[in-house]
């Protein structure tokens, strides 16, 4: 499997914006899909992950609740629907790929996501 995100922006405080993964290769329906990111002098920190077969989805309390993970089986593309969204928010995004949630093999490049003030 490979991915490709896509999606980032400038955006203003309470604006939204949706991330897209786009995966090519074959996925499983055991395959874990999740959206990680990182912000300036930050770790890298879990947002969000979908399991691919049944759809299962898990979120971080940071975002619980504004933001959205779903899939596209059809066009084998991962979303993440960012809405309300926050400066603290600001990060690169990555996409990242494995069997379960913290353990991804495989990463997409990132898409920077900017919210100003």
């Amino acid at each position: 499997v490979q991915l490709q995100a896509s999606g980032g922006g400038l955006v203003q405080t309470g604006g939204s914006l949706r991330l897209s993964c786009a995966a090519s290769g074959r996925i499983f329906s055991s395959t874990s899909i999740g959206w990680l990111r990182q912000g300036p002098g930050k770790e890298r920190e879990f947002v969000a992950n979908i399991r691919w077969g049944a759809g299962t989805t898990y979120y971080s309390d940071s975002v619980k609740g504004r933001f959205t993970i779903s899939k596209d089986n059809g066009k084998k593309t991962v979303y993440l629907q960012m809405d309300s969204l926050k400066p603290e928010d600001t990060a690169v995004y990555y996409c990242a790929a494995g069997s379960q949630i913290g353990d991804y093999r495989i990463w997409g490049q990132g898409t920077q996501v900017t919210v100003s003030s």
